[in-house]
């Protein structure tokens, strides 16, 4: 049974800032965030419109986004908590790409590492 979190998006919120400071990590977010996203956005329209082809592109770009973050996840000096199992990787996955980074970049999370980038890389 995995680690249970009662309040997930605080406890990742919480975290979040240690866990992204490499620079080419916050460069690999920005792209592979919104990637994810359409990803699962193109896969839901292949399911309800009966589309295999949008199912498959939806696939390919959100295997491609976790590909670029686990990668850019790799240089970071301070890992991520791994993950239990399935449930929650899938879970911790879903908010961080729906609500965690995208709250990170717009209330300037981003912004401050990036310019913080040089004092520690």
């Amino acid at each position: 049974m995995g680690k249970r979190h009662p309040n997930l998006p605080a406890w990742q919120w919480r975290a979040y800032p240690n866990n992204h400071q490499h620079p080419a990590n916050l460069v690999l977010h920005l792209i592979a965030v919104p990637l994810f996203i359409v990803g699962v956005l193109l896969m839901i329209c292949g399911v309800f419109s009966l589309n295999l082809g949008n199912f498959a592109i939806g696939i390919i770009g959100l295997l491609a986004a976790l590909g670029l973050q686990r990668h850019g996840h790799s240089l970071e000096a301070q890992a991520a908590e791994p993950f239990s199992d399935r449930k929650d990787a899938v879970s911790r996955l879903l908010v961080e790409q729906f609500l965690t980074f995208p709250r990170f970049f717009l209330s300037g999370g981003w912004w401050r590492a990036w310019r913080e980038r040089h004092r520690r890389h």
